[in-house]
């Protein structure tokens, strides 16, 4: 069998420099692409990360899923060391705070074009 390997997911956006400098406040990661239409972070000494192209018809998802407006198709985990202190610094930001947060220990914030995001410790 051929060997496999992912090295990141890519995040629609209207803007991809817009969204992906979001996302590299946010963690901190550096970026390692920046092109027209494109960007990519990955934390320090990989290139395993996350990818934002430009998409002009990009329509925002809704959380949590409804049948009459755009799903969710992805969501990132990302784990932090603070939760309290995450939260903060991604409000900071212009993440925002769904609405619907299923889980107690489970933070989830819409980024500032709508994809869902969970914020989480251990």
């Amino acid at each position: 069998m051929p060997r496999f390997e992912l090295t990141g997911v890519v995040l629609d956006a209207p803007d991809a420099q817009e969204l992906g400098r979001f996302y590299q406040q946010l963690t901190g990661w550096p970026a390692i692409m920046d092109e027209p239409g494109w960007f990519k972070i990955a934390p320090e000494g990989t290139r395993n990360g996350i990818s934002f192209q430009s998409e002009p018809l990009y329509t925002p998802p809704v959380w949590p899923s409804t049948t009459d407006h755009q799903q969710m198709q992805l969501h990132l985990d990302l784990r932090v060391d603070d939760l309290p202190a995450a939260c903060a610094h991604a409000e900071s930001l212009g993440a925002k705070l769904a609405g619907y947060q299923p889980q107690e220990d489970v933070r989830i914030y819409l980024d500032p074009v709508g994809h869902p995001f969970c914020l989480f410790e251990n």
